[in-house]
């Protein structure tokens, strides 16, 4: 998202949009998508996936914790990353290419 959105990141950047701003944007973004991911996994896993399970019960608590708080801290690692980069951006060398 980051590279297909240079353009855009930089068009904020001249206008004013601080490296922080950019920064949670990007998150933002990437961390609402995470959201809707943890939900529906919840969902299927509590209705659909409930007889592929053996040894674990779909609402395992201790279980679904720990899957959501690993998929949370990779989520936040792999959004973080991109959004530092765009955060770093130079509106004056993106604006010039094309």
């Amino acid at each position: 998202m980051v590279t297909e959105r240079r353009r855009e990141i930089g068009i904020r950047m001249a206008l004013g949009a601080n490296r922080s701003r950019v920064l949670a944007q990007v998150m933002k973004h990437g961390l609402f998508l995470t959201t809707i991911g943890i939900a529906a996994g919840l969902a299927s896993a509590v209705g659909l996936i409930a007889s592929l399970l053996f040894g674990v019960q779909p609402t395992d608590t201790s279980t679904l914790a720990a899957v959501i708080v690993t998929i949370s801290l990779v989520a936040v690692v792999a959004c973080w990353l991109p959004a530092w980069r765009a955060s770093r951006l130079d509106p004056n060398i993106v604006l010039r290419e094309d």
